[in-house]
């Protein structure tokens, strides 16, 4: 792991176009800025773990959940008079 110290306003850079830069400092708290081209996704680390998570959660799919797909949905009651 890289360390390096900054001070409010300073800049880090990572490759040619992500710019991290130190916004402020509130005691044990620091704000970053985030300057990345669209397509790279930036997210908290936590919530880049939950998206993993769920990703993975949605690649086991039980064999009973995809049983009706492409099935014709059913009619809703009441709906044969609806023609």
């Amino acid at each position: 792991m890289l360390v390096l110290s900054r001070q409010r306003d300073e800049s880090i850079m990572i490759g040619d176009n992500i710019v991290v830069t130190i916004v402020d400092i509130r005691g044990d708290k620091v704000r970053l800025g985030i300057n990345a081209p669209t397509d790279i996704p930036v997210h908290r680390q936590e919530i880049y773990e939950a998206i993993q998570r769920e990703n993975l959660r949605a690649t086991r799919v039980d064999a009973k959940e995809t049983r009706n797909l492409g099935a014709p949905a059913p009619r809703p009651k009441g709906a044969e008079n609806d023609r």
